[in-house]
């Protein structure tokens, strides 16, 4: 098989993804039985020209492209996303089952990455952000086309009830999402500063978590193995104790996950995150806009994340300088014994070796002043606010 790279495109295929947003379907027909056109060609992100279509929403260039062979598996896109992922996207139920139906997979995950938890809020502000998506006509087809693709991991061959419980709990958000504009919301900000905000007294999501408990108690197929099992784990926990529902959904669709070397943005769950509040140096986001967004609630408990942090700092530094004092007593320690003779028989080390005797017990007390030196010494440097 050729493998195809990203944003190489003939200009008849620049044509052609051009003909799927604008075009007719006779255009994009004659386009595609030319000799320069690669059906699964990609653009510059990855996209082919069926996920161009299934995303637009426009169904008869979908089967179009499926009968000139179309892959409607292909995972190219620079996050993971299928032509599958974006026709649910487009909220277009038709499209969905034309894709279903054509033999997509629906086991495959992207590679965002969010937790249960950030998901929910990284949902709402993506429909936030949206004009086409905060109307409830739209949310409503998004909503019957999480509900489809649930169904479909139910009741196919292999059963994927892991994507389907992701599935339904997207529809829950959808569904909050609808019922806000129901009640005279003009935006969602409402809704995603209720998903965000933490109780005065620890900064838990208290909201966050009742919605993510409901999502799973109206899961409809009770017989579920992953349902029961999420069920026995958090229904005898208090919100805000441990295991929380939000850990607990988290690890049964994402996995557990051993070993994390990136961050994830505390606000929307962007993975690699890299920028941390300067004052407390604990909450990280992606950009300034998740930060302000989230400072409503952060700013409550910031300066007490600010000491947390400063005392574990100092008993980080703390520990370092113990060890590396430890490392050179152990070090002193060696040479002395490398430097003494050999006791003769018959006689003691300390009558045969009186001055070194009396130079050991001087490193001895050194040591010892070195020590209590460095109890009363500063642990380390205090962190500066940036």
């Amino acid at each position: 098989m050729v493998h195809i790279k990203k944003g190489e495109l003939t200009q008849e295929e620049k044509e052609l993804l051009e003909v799927i947003g604008k075009g007719t379907v006779q255009e994009a027909g004659t386009l595609l039985s030319s000799k320069n056109v690669r059906v699964n060609c990609l653009d510059e992100n990855g996209m082919t020209p069926l996920m161009h279509a299934a995303y637009k929403g426009k169904l008869d260039m979908c089967k179009l492209l499926l009968r000139h062979g179309a892959d409607v598996n292909c995972h190219q896109h620079e996050h993971g996303y299928t032509a599958l992922m974006f026709a649910a996207l487009s909220g277009n139920k038709d499209i969905t089952w034309v894709m279903l139906e054509a033999g997509a997979e629906t086991d495959v995950v992207n590679s965002v990455g969010r937790t249960a938890a950030q998901m929910a809020a990284f949902i709402v502000m993506l429909v936030n952000e949206n004009p086409l998506l905060t109307e409830e006509a739209a949310l409503n087809k998004c909503y019957r086309v999480m509900d489809l693709i649930c169904e479909k991991c139910m009741k196919q061959r292999d059963m994927n009830e892991v994507l389907a419980m992701k599935m339904h709990y997207i529809s829950c958000i959808f569904q909050k999402c609808i019922n806000f504009l129901k009640d005279g919301e003009n935006k969602l900000d409402t809704l995603i500063k209720s998903l965000l905000k933490g109780r005065a007294s620890d900064g838990f999501p208290v909201y966050q978590e009742k919605i993510i408990r409901e999502s799973i108690r109206k899961f409809p197929y009770c017989e579920a193995t992953l349902l029961q099992q999420l069920v026995r784990s958090i229904a005898p926990v208090e919100i805000g104790s441990d295991p929380t529902a939000f850990s607990v959904l988290t690890q049964a669709i994402t996995g557990q996950v051993g070993f994390v070397d990136v961050e994830f943005c505390t606000t929307c769950g962007e993975k690699g995150a890299s920028k941390r509040c300067s004052v407390c140096k604990m909450v990280i986001y992606c950009d300034q806009t998740c930060q302000k967004t989230h400072w409503f609630t952060h700013k409550k408990i910031c300066k007490n994340l600010k000491d947390i942090y400063e005392k574990q700092q100092l008993e980080a530094a703390k520990e370092k300088r113990q060890e590396e004092n430890h490392g050179k007593l152990d070090v002193n320690s060696n040479c002395v014994n490398e430097e003494q003779p050999e006791a003769e028989v018959g006689i003691s080390q300390k009558d045969s070796n009186p001055e070194d005797s009396g130079e050991g017990k001087k490193e001895s007390l050194e040591s010892e002043a070195e020590l209590e030196g460095l109890q009363d010494a500063p642990a380390g440097p205090q962190v500066s606010e940036e």
